[in-house]
Formats: structure tokens, C-alpha cells, sequence
């Protein structure tokens, strides 16, 4: 691999950045315009489930179709196929159409693309950039994502007090077209080895296949099992705090708008600290010290009396999602096999998919009898023994040397 590397890799995360800029603005307008409108767990639970079933559904295809064809093509189909479904919604509550089950099937239908997508663009990775860089790169795409995290929730905030809502849908529209145009006419990548060959296989058999290469690497299984668990643990400070601030401290945009800045604003220092330190030798070491940062945050959430402790601790718990989350994904890269990096990363599109909306259904309609202050020092205290028994597998940690 030469250094063409280094081009690609720009152009390719200069592409995803400008599509994911466009995309959390609607993910933050709908999340707040619902928060909002309804202060209802059970329709924010509604949503979520709307987010993520249908990656859970469509991502062992989507594993499968990453692993048998050109990655690339399938990123613009899925970039494309999202911008469309944007531009209905958009065109339908132009024509006055603003309905709160609109969202909701908006939400699907821009969940089926991420399906596709997030297989693919994890398994694209690994094949452009050298196994030594990995880390870096993947840290310093995390640290892009979330410079672009801080700046759409302040615009989106400023265009939902200034404008309508579907104005937001058609800047999506906008973004994503600029980002398929960069991967169509300047990114120029082969596609890998089995993507030139002709598929012999059935869908069916090659999803058999990655559950049994899942089956026979233990460490896949003790991983995806305690990221399964921990997952749902990790609902309540991942979608209940919006509720939570606007329950507890006031349903005032502005509130919402600074909860996600200095989140946004942490992730991307941890970002820059992940990309310069590298980790710990051992990735589940690294993994470990960042599962117990938020677990004693998510405690914190459920004590704290006041707004702006309560945004320290957020963006504290933004540094540390960088150190979850690179060693995480670098973990597969560098262990699964190339023709199997799609659908091991599928399974993991699954897992995501289905158990934090499912710790969603528990925790969000209890969220409208129990105070979230509570759900957060349960889950938090959860949190904390979960880790201690991740931190000491023998079978992860020898997989995370």
C-alpha cells in the first residue's frame, strides 16, 4: 500500500463528515422537536425504536453485501437512497404534512441506509489505510465526527428558532449530494479481492458463514456478548439525559442545544488525546478505564442538583467515549479476516441496533413513573460491575494485546 493512502483517506472522510453534518442536523431537529412537543418517554422510545429495529432487520444483509461488493458503490447507494427518503419527508411537511408519525417512519427509512452504510464504511476503512495507522485514523475520524457534532447542534438550534424544520431536511439533501459526489468523481479505490469475483454463495449461506466464523473465535463471542450487555446499561445516559434537563431543569432549546456542545466538544478532545496517545498495549485495558469513567458519570447524572455540574459531567463523559469507542472498532479491524470484516461488523450494527432500543423499552416508559435521577444511579452502579468482569477476561485480554 503506497501513499495514495493518505489522499483517499482525506477524501473519504472529508466525504462522510460533509454527509454527517447534514445528517445530525435532522437527527437533532426530530429528537428535539419531539422532546419538546411531547416531554414524553414512551414517544421518545417510539423513535428510538424507530431509529434502530430496522439496522437490526437489514444489517445481516448489509454485512453480507459489504463482504461481496464493491464498498464504495454501496456507501453512495446508501448515502443516496437517505438523501431521497429526506427529501419526501421534506417535501411532505412543506405541503403542511407535519405529522409526529411521519418522523417516526422518516426515522426507519433512514435507518434501512445506515444498514447498509455502517457495515460497509468500517470494512472500507481497514482496506485504504495501512494496519499501523489504524488507530490514528480511526481516533481522528472520531475527533472530526465530533467537531461536526458540536457545530450541528448549535445550527440546528439556531435554524429550528429561526426557520421550519423542513428547511433542515433540505440542507440534508444538500450535503449528502456533495458527499456522493466526492466518492463517485474523485475517490479513486479498487474494490477488494472478493468484490471482482463472481458469488457463488447464497445470502443465506454467506450470513451462515459469519455466524459461524462468529462461533468459532471465542473472543467474538465473550466481546459482542459483553458489548450486548453493556449497551443496554448505556440507554438511559445516552438518550434519557435531553428529557432528563428538560424535566429537571427546564424545557428551554438553549439547554438542549449546550447538553449536546459540550458533549460534542469532549468527544472531539478525546478524539485528539486517543489519536496522540495511541492507548494502552492492551486495547481492553483502554476499553476498561473509559466503560469506568462512565459508569461513575451516569451515577454522577443522578445526583447532581444543578445545570451546569451536570453539563461538566457530560462533557466529561464525552472525552472518554473516544477511548471506547477507537480501541473498540480497531479491535475487529485488525483480528477478523477482510472477507469477513462486513458481516463481523454487521453482527456489531445488530447489537447496537437492537439492545439499546431494547433497554429503551424498559428504561423509557419507566422513565414516565420513575424519576430518570434514579434510572441513573442503577444503571450507573450496573455499569460499574459489568466492567470490573470485562476488565479481568482472560480470553479479552489476551485478544486485546
Amino acid at each position: 500500500m503506497n501513499n495514495s493512502w493518505k489522499k483517499n483517506i482525506v477524501l473519504f472522510l472529508a466525504s462522510q463528515t460533509i454527509s454527517l453534518f447534514g445528517t445530525s442536523l435532522v437527527q437533532y431537529a426530530i429528537m428535539w422537536h419531539i422532546t419538546l412537543k411531547t416531554q414524553s418517554g414512551f414517544m421518545m422510545t417510539i423513535s428510538i425504536i424507530c431509529g434502530f429495529l430496522p439496522m437490526f432487520l437489514l444489517s445481516p444483509f448489509g454485512g453480507v453485501w459489504a463482504d461481496r461488493y464493491n464498498r464504495k458503490n454501496l456507501i453512495v447507494i446508501a448515502d443516496s437512497f437517505i438523501a431521497t427518503a429526506t427529501f419526501i419527508l421534506a417535501m411532505l411537511f412543506y405541503a403542511g404534512h407535519d405529522f409526529i408519525w411521519l418522523l417516526f417512519v422518516a426515522s426507519a427509512v433512514r435507518a434501512l441506509g445506515s444498514a447498509i452504510q455502517a457495515p460497509a464504511v468500517n470494512a472500507f476503512i481497514p482496506q485504504i489505510v495501512p494496519e499501523e495507522k489504524l488507530t490514528k485514523v480511526n481516533a481522528t475520524n472520531g475527533s472530526i465526527q465530533s467537531m461536526v457534532t458540536l457545530l450541528s447542534p448549535m445550527v440546528s438550534g439556531a435554524l429550528l428558532s429561526i426557520t421550519s424544520l423542513e428547511i433542515i431536511f433540505f440542507i440534508d439533501v444538500v450535503t449528502a449530494a456533495i458527499a456522493v459526489m466526492i466518492m463517485i468523481f474523485f475517490l479513486k479505490v479498487n474494490p477488494h479481492s472478493r468484490a471482482l469475483e463472481k458469488q457463488e454463495t447464497s445470502y443465506i449461506k454467506d450470513i451462515y458463514d459469519g455466524l459461524r466464523y462468529l462461533r468459532e473465535h471465542a473472543f467474538l463471542k465473550v466481546y459482542f456478548a459483553y458489548l450486548a450487555v453493556f449497551y443496554v446499561l448505556l440507554a438511559p445516559p445516552a438518550f434519557l439525559t435531553p428529557l432528563q434537563v428538560a424535566r429537571s431543569f427546564g424545557d428551554d432549546v438553549w439547554r438542549l442545544t449546550a447538553l449536546e456542545v459540550v458533549f460534542s466538544v469532549g468527544m472531539m478532545a478525546g478524539g485528539i488525546f486517543m489519536a496522540s496517545w495511541g492507548g494502552f498495549k492492551n486495547k481492553i485495558n483502554t476499553m476498561a478505564l473509559s466503560c469506568y469513567v462512565m459508569s461513575f458519570c451516569t451515577v454522577l447524572f443522578g445526583v447532581i442538583p444543578s445545570f451546569w455540574p451536570y453539563i461538566f459531567v457530560m462533557g466529561i463523559f464525552g472525552v472518554v467515549m473516544p477511548i471506547l469507542n477507537t480501541p473498540a472498532i480497531v479491535l475487529l479491524q485488525e483480528k477478523v479476516e477482510g472477507d469477513y470484516l462486513g458481516r463481523v461488523f454487521s453482527i456489531l450494527s445488530m447489537i447496537t441496533s437492537i439492545m439499546m432500543p431494547f433497554g429503551m423499552l424498559i428504561f423509557g416508559p419507566v422513565s414516565d413513573f420513575v424519576r430518570i435521577e434514579w434510572l441513573m444511579i442503577g444503571t450507573g452502579s450496573l455499569l460499574v460491575i459489568l466492567t470490573v468482569f470485562f476488565s479481568r477476561n482472560k480470553i479479552l485480554l489476551e485478544a486485546g494485546k
